[in-house]
């Protein structure tokens, strides 16, 4: 063995040693999950949990959550409050230890909390930790006590600082923007757990405050699980809501359930009101425990019928909520995403199998309903594995069975090989016309394929397009797929950009994400894009140059790097001037974004560019716009101010029109980033602008590159011949693939439930809802 020379000293020096909450600073990641906004979010759910605690102890009824418009968020309960007297070892405040010290809380004394969802005991003083600031106001004792922190170390002492009637706990804190990527809070996310926290806690109330945008919410369910259950299954039961409660050896099941028409499972499960998403052993004990009992009922109630049901038919259109309560439960991580308590799912299994089949003794007539519910599914699955069976046999046999105009590839190897999935025969021509025939495949779908969401997997399979997929890709479908035997690393879906493009993309999704939901999650799964733009000029004689575009920022780049040669700037160089005038453009696009989504056209750039702006004081900021619209000539014939909002009624040379500016722009990513944006470029010596506008001069740039050439905007596929389509969308040197990743798997089976789903009115109100929030519209 060679001697390995010492090129840096190793030794006691190099050990670090983190103390108090430093740990916390250097590896937030370790104790939230990430720093980005899902960090963000637990950072409020820890504090939450810790007043749900008390709920569940019996101490607590009301909790107040309020997002400010100074970027903090408060969190106020009626409970007992934190202990403030002097802790027995460590000679300071209870309260002070919270705060500071990891693993230290009632959560690990089983007096205090027989169940609790902040188990680890880290939850606020992490909180704390990644907070540039923290206040702490207890109610306690006929006493209010105060201490403030910053990035987790005290800068005050637990002082008193006046006297109450009133008992409990207020943590506001500022989320610290050198650790946290993100530190803008998302109404509509934390709305959607804390309404969960309601109808899972008895008793409690969750009022939920957004001074950013005025949102209020409160939430209070006396029906409990019974009334989640109605408002997250969005069609109609088949049957009624069975829900039980039970206990046994000191951990509590609470149960709801029904079956509804469709075909997909959904269950939601939680643990001390903590979601696992994940689920974990008192999932598994619920699932096995219903399946036991209704696979029970149906052997003896199915009469001289030949039933073929197993476990996985009973999860057909099954809508379940299970909560449990554990003494000291073990989870996977501190953000608790699968329980892993082993005693846990034999106790639920158990109380499931009782309760269920109690249930059926009770209601004959129920029971019938989803029996005969589980022996459709059962006969589904049977046409679904017969018509997997032809399809295997096909598979067999060779891919020449593939109708159609399907063109393989030469190579055998799955991991260079890419198939194509083309939008009709005129583009699926030019694609194989254009393609690199030894690891480039093609398959053209005539129009828009079956929309599996409505669907059976058996009545799914007897759609030609769908089985010439599943035959191309190799790797079958359902208890036959294999990912081993997929043909094509790179399944690419490519379609035009127009609205039928899109509804087939969003079709050929759907059923990726329903029954091929493993070819996504191992990234063979992509989009491609073609060029939006083709910028053509003529070079002498019969020449053209062609320039391919893929969208309207490259458009945007393209022309500012072709116009600035037709100008001369003193002062500054090529590279910081394209730098600065792409800068320009992406803050121009940025406001076109705000414009459209805020319906004040003209105001947007008025109100970034003018520092002394403070949108705390709408009476202040109301003055100041209406000097500004009288400078741009505005008649304005009324003003008015609410909570919320400013709105102006003016006359202009084309009619009245109403102006309303929302407080909760000024809190908006989009706006924040055009003033971060617009602060850089003002830093900047901009001599050579002369002092015309910045998007005045950029847009004079631009124009200046158009001249003597064509700008084509492409609409489809079929605009290209062979050698456009390979050039620009097929060749792996010059194209665009997006990969189709799954970043919140609740959040996709919500969005496929309701765009591809049986019922309208979700739909509709999701529409109106986020209307404004569309980028690309085609009209």
């Amino acid at each position: 063995m060679n001697d390995i020379k010492n090129t840096k000293e190793y030794h006691a020096g190099n050990i670090k040693v983190l103390k108090g909450l430093e740990a916390v600073r250097k590896r937030p990641g370790m104790y939230i999950g990430d720093t980005n906004i899902n960090g963000l979010h637990h950072m409020v759910y820890e504090v939450v949990d810790n007043s749900i605690d008390e709920a569940m102890a019996g101490f607590c009824n009301i909790i107040d959550i309020t997002l400010t418009d100074r970027g903090s968020a408060i969190i106020e309960d009626n409970g007992r409050g934190i202990p403030v007297d002097m802790h027995p070892t460590e000679n300071i405040p209870a309260a002070t230890v919270v705060l500071t010290v990891l693993h230290a809380g009632g959560k690990f004394d089983q007096d205090t909390y027989k169940v609790s969802g902040g188990l680890h005991g880290v939850g606020v003083s992490v909180v704390n930790a990644l907070s540039s600031k923290l206040i702490m106001t207890i109610h306690k004792n006929n006493k209010i006590y105060r201490q403030k922190f910053e990035k987790g170390i005290p800068t005050t002492e637990l002082e008193i600082i006046g006297e109450t009637k009133k008992h409990g706990t207020i943590i506001e804190f500022f989320p610290d923007s050198e650790i946290m990527e993100e530190i803008n809070f998302n109404s509509e996310t934390l709305i959607k757990r804390f309404k969960e926290m309601a109808y899972l806690t008895h008793g409690i109330t969750i009022h939920f405050k957004d001074e950013r945008s005025g949102i209020k919410e409160t939430f209070h369910f006396e029906g409990g699980l019974t009334q989640f259950i109605k408002d997250i299954n969005k069609g109609h039961f088949v049957t009624q809501i069975i829900d039980f409660e039970a206990k046994e050896n000191d951990t509590e099941v609470e149960i709801a359930l029904a079956y509804n028409e469709g075909y997909e499972e959904k269950v939601l499960s939680f643990v001390n009101n903590i979601r696992t998403p994940d689920g974990g052993t008192h999932e598994a004990g619920f699932r096995a425990g219903l399946s036991k009992a209704i696979l029970n009922y149906i052997k003896e109630n199915s009469g001289s019928k030949k039933v073929n049901a197993v476990a996985e038919d009973v999860k057909e259109g099954l809508i379940a909520i299970i909560s449990t309560k554990v003494i000291d439960p073990q989870f996977e991580g501190q953000t608790k995403g699968k329980l892993g308590t082993s005693f846990v799912k034999g106790i639920v299994q158990k109380l499931t199998y009782e309760k269920i089949s109690k249930f059926f003794e009770e209601n004959p007539n129920q029971a019938k309903i989803i029996m005969e519910k589980i022996i459709l599914a059962a006969n589904a699955r049977e046409a679904a594995r017969s018509a997997r069976e032809t399809i295997r046999d096909k598979n067999k046999v060779s891919l020449s069975t593939l109708p159609g105009k399907f063109a393989d590839c030469q190579s055998k190897d799955p991991t260079i090989s890419e198939i194509y999935l083309v939008e009709g025969d005129s583009a699926g021509g030019s694609a194989k016309g254009g393609r690199d025939r030894k690891n480039q495949a093609i398959l053209p779908l005539k129009g828009k394929i079956l929309n599996v969401e409505k669907s059976r997997l058996g009545v799914i399979l007897k759609s030609e397009e769908i089985r010439n997929m599943i035959i191309a890709f190799g790797c079958g479908i359902g208890d036959e797929f294999n990912l081993e035997k997929l043909r094509y690393h790179k399944i690419i879906i490519m379609t035009d950009a127009d609205v039928d493009g899109s509804h087939i993309q969003t079709l050929l999704m759907t059923f990726f994400y329903r029954y091929l939901k493993d070819l996504i999650k191992h990234g063979y799964v992509y989009i491609a894009q073609p060029p939006l733009y083709c910028f053509e000029k003529s070079k002498g004689k019969n020449k053209k140059e062609k320039t391919y575009l893929k969208d309207d920022k490259a458009m945007s780049e393209f022309l500012i790097e072709k116009g600035i040669e037709n100008f001369t700037f003193r002062g500054i160089g090529n590279a910081e001037l394209l730098q600065i005038l792409k800068m320009i453009a992406h803050y121009r696009n940025l406001i076109r974004d705000l414009e459209r989504r805020f319906s004040v056209q003209g105001i947007i750039r008025f109100l970034i560019e003018d520092n002394a702006i403070d949108a705390h004081d709408l009476y202040s900021l109301s003055n100041k716009i209406e000097s500004y619209l009288r400078n741009k000539k505005f008649n304005i014939l009324k003003k008015s101010i609410e909570e919320f909002l400013i709105k102006f009624n003016v006359q202009t040379n084309l009619g009245l029109s109403e102006i309303t500016i929302v407080k909760n722009l000024f809190y908006d990513k989009v706006f924040q980033e055009c003033k971060s944006i617009y602060g850089k470029i003002k830093e900047r010596e901009l001599e050579f602008l002369e002092g015309k506008d910045i998007i005045a001069c950029l847009e004079e740039i631009e124009e200046s590159a158009k001249k003597g050439a064509e700008l084509k905007r492409y609409k489809g596929l079929g605009e290209m011949n062979a050698n456009e389509l390979w050039e620009t969308t097929m060749s792996p040197q010059n194209r665009t693939l997006i990969q189709v990743k799954i970043e919140n798997d609740e959040q996709a089976d919500e969005i496929f439930n309701i765009f591809m789903g049986d019922e309208v009115e979700p739909r509709r109100q999701y529409i109106q809802k986020h209307a404004r929030d569309v980028k690309n519209l085609d009209v």
